[in-house]
């Protein structure tokens, strides 16, 4: 929706991406890969001790200075790319195809301000090469838009919504080693993202515009809801954090003063946050102004991260298949002076 949205092996893992980097857009993401498969999964109430990268994260400002470091070009159709995640073995990737595009109803009807549309749901399933694997079909009826997903370890998680606020969306969960995929559970509202929060074993998930927040155990029953206190981005993909939390990017298009062509010219605003999950605070949130190939602001959509001490690395892929180069994976480094 871009227009609205581990425990201690995160520092081996990304020290492995660090010395790939330099060997290209495959060894980076495998390196991410690593790292996401070697967490834990939300069994609840584990320990957690690896604050790398919320540590990290908190050295991050307006001045850190990013690098892309790398560039992998998907050569399949991609469609709008929504969210992206690693395994040991595999690179996730989802994104909707629109067959007909909603539209805006003049006052609203049935409680909604656009019809449904069509489209398609699709994870992709592609291997460290970005080379295409299985084309995972998700969604029923209205609901065929993929958001942000999120890798627990062992699961995958990924809610399907209508492509319209205020109205349903399913999640559900893909074993990453065999990719059978199970229906989770419903909820009735769109929700364009989804993390597991590995301490508690609950998915919490973030809905149109990320403008409202929902906890949920894993049989749908919702367990608290709160707004977003933020109104900086709307975030799209977002990845779990210990100790309970969670880092998210996403965009806000913002319009342009007259001269640049006004409210039909929007100037896209990148940006990264990480939120408290117990006390539903914004921790810190920082502006990303780096451009993809087809002119889109970095974090438009597709994002991870993982950090090895004071570096961090990011990986995005902002654009559509069918806009500049096609969809690109990218990778950027940095380096930060923690915050004390």
């Amino acid at each position: 929706m871009s227009t609205s949205r581990t425990p201690g092996f995160f520092t081996a893992a990304a020290a492995i991406i660090l010395a790939a980097s330099a060997l290209g857009g495959t060894a980076v993401a495998q390196a991410a890969g690593n790292n996401d498969h070697q967490a834990n999964p939300g069994s609840g109430n584990h320990q957690e001790l690896d604050t790398a990268l919320a540590d990290a994260f908190n050295g991050v400002d307006r001045n850190t200075n990013w690098q892309q470091t790398s560039k992998l070009k998907l050569n399949f159709p991609t469609y709008h790319t929504e969210g992206i995640a690693y395994s040991q073995d595999h690179i996730f990737l989802s994104a909707v195809q629109i067959l007909e595009p909603t539209k805006k109803f003049p006052t609203p009807q049935d409680g909604f301000d656009r019809t449904p549309g069509k489209g398609i749901g699709h994870l992709f399933v592609m291997d460290k090469a970005g080379n295409l694997q299985k084309d995972i079909i998700l969604g029923e009826g209205d609901m065929y838009h993929p958001g942000g997903i999120d890798f627990d370890g062992t699961n995958l998680w990924v809610p399907v919504a209508q492509y319209r606020p205020n109205s349903s969306a399913i999640i559900y969960r893909m074993d990453a080693d065999t990719l059978d995929v199970h229906k989770q559970f419903e909820v009735a509202d769109h929700f364009g993202g989804i993390v597991m929060d590995k301490k508690t074993g609950h998915l919490v998930g973030n809905t149109w515009g990320s403008r409202r927040f929902a906890e949920w155990d894993l049989q749908g029953k919702q367990l608290s809801t709160w707004e977003n206190p933020n109104y900086f981005i709307d975030y799209q993909d977002c990845q779990y954090v210990p100790n309970s939390r969670m880092l998210c990017s996403g965009i806000t298009n913002l319009p342009q003063t007259p001269a640049a062509g006004g409210t039909g010219a929007t100037y896209e605003l990148g940006g990264m946050a990480m939120i408290d999950l117990k006390s539903h605070n914004v921790i810190r949130d920082v502006p990303f102004q780096r451009w993809s190939t087809a002119g889109h602001v970095a974090t438009r959509n597709p994002f991870k991260m993982t950090a090895d001490g004071n570096h961090l690395t990011m990986t995005v892929a902002p654009d559509n298949g069918d806009e500049g180069n096609g969809t690109e994976i990218l990778t950027y480094r940095a380096t930060v002076t923690p915050a004390q």
